[in-house]
């Protein structure tokens, strides 16, 4: 959102601050991690626990148009900021939950992070190889997924706002939002009563379309239409006999005999370094690419020149890198902007922008009840 141009406010407790900030690597303390997702923010640390740090919140919240939190069911209740309070002091506004579980159901009051929701939704089950140990995916893949259902989310309420003046709760929970994204697999599970179960990196519909081993590394394939079929057949592995081979005449065929082919392929793509298997199926037309470790992916010419690795600068990293916008939009371009901030770099001048006197503000942060980050000489003021 913040790329998008919305003035984000991160409100976090002091002396530590979001779990994030603990990270490593840190550069001069700070952690690089924190930085990705945490770009383009202000830094707001209020103890929200005294009633002078919620009746703050409570101000700020009356002039935003969103609240977003994270905490366990209830939490927010406690603290005396919940939907019902928000919505007291702004009457429209779109207030986000997301949690582990979600605000109902038997498991709302369990904590939860990523990988209990790969868990819980199936994910771990149906990554990896055959008869292999449950694996996570590599990324935190329901975090993100709970991020991106939550923005959708939050813009469609917007819209629903524009057009009736009305706010309203949005519940996300890491869980619901990994099920969300298991398309192919609730298909075949509702169609047929398929279990998803690990396949390497293999399609679970179609073949071939999975990496396979070349003479340096691997290559990854993607025949999965009859008309790739053939040309990969006859223009890429020179087989054109595997078109009539009742093997793998038919997609079924090839399904029912999907390590026999593996098999076949990779005997012949082990012949030559991966380079030049991309070269052919280029000239092919047959979706095809390397492998790469992620190091190889951030300096991959296409990344580069697709500018997802961008720099800005940082009060404490100084010029640093950082993964660019991945939407390209022609009308209003998304634009990165400020670094991440610092613990509690801009209390003051969110407390004030929102309407709070100087004098008050003052007081609270006297009395320890919200606190500013005073930047040594170099870095950048609040």
């Amino acid at each position: 959102m913040a790329d998008m141009g919305a003035d984000v406010v991160k409100v976090e407790r002091f002396p530590g601050g979001d779990d994030s900030r603990r990270l490593a690597p840190k550069v001069n303390g700070e952690s690089y991690p924190f930085a990705m997702p945490n770009r383009g923010k202000r830094s707001l640390a209020l103890d929200l626990k005294d009633t002078r740090g919620r009746d703050a919140f409570l101000e700020l919240a009356a002039t935003a148009d969103f609240v977003i939190e994270n905490f366990r069911p209830g939490v927010m209740q406690r603290l005396g900021i919940g939907y019902d309070a928000v919505r007291a002091v702004r009457p429209d506004i779109v207030y986000c939950s997301i949690s582990g579980f979600g605000q109902t159901g038997p498991y709302r009051d369990r904590p939860g992070f990523d990988i209990m929701a790969q868990g819980v939704s199936g994910l771990m089950r149906m990554t990896g190889f055959p008869d292999g140990r449950p694996a996570k995916v590599g990324i935190a893949i329901c975090d993100l997924a709970a991020g991106a259902t939550a923005l959708y989310s939050m813009l469609g309420a917007h819209l629903v706002r524009q057009s009736t003046g009305a706010g309203q709760q949005i519940d996300i929970s890491l869980v619901d939002s990994a099920l969300g994204w298991t398309l192919w697999e609730a298909g075949a599970y509702f169609g047929a009563g398929e279990v998803p179960t690990g396949t390497g990196t293999r399609h679970r519909r179609s073949t071939p379309y999975a990496a396979y081993r070349t003479a340096d590394g691997f290559v990854t394939l993607g025949a999965n239409t009859e008309r790739l079929w053939q040309r990969l057949c006859t223009d890429v592995l020179d087989r054109r006999d595997w078109l009539s081979d009742e093997r793998f005449a038919t997609l079924p065929d090839r399904m029912a005999n999907i390590d026999e082919l593996e098999r076949e392929i990779e005997a012949i793509t082990g012949q030559r370094p991966t380079t030049d298997w991309i070269e052919r199926l280029d000239a092919a037309g047959v979706p095809g690419g390397p492998v790469l470790s992620y190091d190889e992916a951030l300096a991959d010419p296409h990344v580069q020149a697709r500018d997802m690795v961008t720099e800005l600068d940082h009060p404490v990293f100084g010029r640093m890198r950082t993964i660019g916008i991945p939407a390209k939009m022609s009308g209003t371009p998304m634009h990165v902007g400020r670094a991440a901030p610092l613990l509690g770099e801009h209390t003051r001048e969110v407390l004030e922008s929102g309407g709070l006197a100087e004098d008050r503000v003052a007081d609270l942060l006297a009395d320890g009840v919200a606190f500013q980050h005073e930047p040594d000489a170099g870095q950048r003021s609040a």
